[in-house]
């Protein structure tokens, strides 16, 4: 197939927001079709002219791909006006369990398992699965999902070793899928950033997305050289889960764990937020603002990736972009401890 230059332009230069679509996949809880198919209208609306979409096959074993692509069916929506990520690695088998085996107690109601398939062939059968899914849409951008749970998931040095290999025999493949013109970029999603840090070693990236790494919460200064030096080679980063998996906006997850107010892990979190939550008042900015804020103002930052299950907040994240914060709130951030001011 002849390279499209028209999908490498659109992908060169990323939007201030990107939309996520873990929603579309029952993250946390079942979401009516009626309700996503709002949630998607929005998101096209909020990001003339081309409109942006993460997802995965791990979200909902592929009902994100599946949910996003009706949809987008549904609203008429020409496929040269979206950009779609897909974050390869897991594939959809049929559910033969009461309950789904992978990330239990996370996916809800969905009716199919996903087994995860990182190497040269399972990747490729990942992105064809991938595009069926989406139907007459078809993922541009593309990534290994979850490369840090897969080594981590190895019992012995030479495990880690093997499946390190694998990774890097599926971003063989992927180059190969941009080389013919499948795709127009490669990229990287993790939770470890330091992985990432090991890929791009060497990989050829054109982006990578971290996650629940840095945020209004926890910014290590390793991870703020690492982007730094990721931007002077023009590798665009993408961050998301910038309110570590909601806990920074009220919900009751951290990281995508459940915070137990008993614990001294989870007082410590809560007593942040509290704090967080009395200085967002005083100074009358939302948390999601200055979590927005503080994410995105980081050389190297391109896009936030934003995920939502109510519609009438897809035009309040899409505008976070434009909040200014007073330098008053940050100097306050400090003086409580709850965050460094960083150059």
């Amino acid at each position: 197939m002849v390279n499209d230059n028209k999908n490498q332009q659109r992908t060169q230069s990323l939007p201030p927001v990107i939309f996520g679509t873990s929603s579309l996949g029952n993250l946390y809880q079942a979401v009516d079709y009626s309700v996503k198919l709002e949630v998607v209208k929005a998101c096209v609306a909020s990001s003339k002219p081309v409109a942006f979409f993460d997802s995965a096959g791990k979200y909902g074993a592929g009902l994100a791909l599946e949910s996003l692509a009706k949809c987008l069916a549904d609203l008429k929506v020409d496929p040269q006006q979206v950009v779609i990520s897909n974050k390869l690695g897991w594939y959809r088998t049929p559910l033969l369990t009461p309950e789904p085996t992978f990330e239990a107690g996370i996916w809800k109601d969905i009716e199919h398992d996903a087994v995860q398939m990182i190497s040269y062939d399972g990747i490729l059968k990942c992105f064809e699965q991938g595009n069926k899914l989406l139907g007459n849409y078809r993922a541009q951008m593309v990534s290994v999902h979850d490369p840090d749970e897969y080594l981590f998931a190895s019992d012995s040095e030479e495990g880690y070793k093997e499946r390190y290999q694998q990774i890097l025999d599926a971003y063989m493949a992927l180059s190969e899928l941009k080389s013919a013109g499948l795709v127009s970029s490669i990229g990287v999603g993790a939770k470890d950033w330091k992985i990432i840090q090991a890929i791009a070693a060497d990989v050829k990236l054109d982006w990578v997305m971290i996650a629940n790494s840095l945020t209004i919460k926890s910014h290590p200064e390793e991870l703020i050289a690492f982007i730094k030096e990721l931007n002077q080679k023009n590798i665009k980063v993408i961050n998301s889960a910038i309110f570590n998996g909601g806990f920074l906006t009220g919900g009751d997850f951290y990281n995508y764990r459940p915070v137990e107010a008993g614990s001294l892990t989870g007082k410590a979190l809560l007593d942040w937020r509290d704090k967080f939550f009395q200085i967002c008042e005083a100074f009358r900015i939302l948390p999601a603002e200055a979590c927005f804020s503080f994410s995105a103002n980081f050389p190297g930052i391109k896009s936030i990736a934003l995920n939502t299950t109510k519609p009438e907040k897809v035009a309040v994240n899409a505008a976070l972009a434009q909040k200014e914060i007073p330098a008053g709130f940050w100097q306050e951030m400090q003086a409580q401890g709850l965050i460094e001011l960083l150059k």
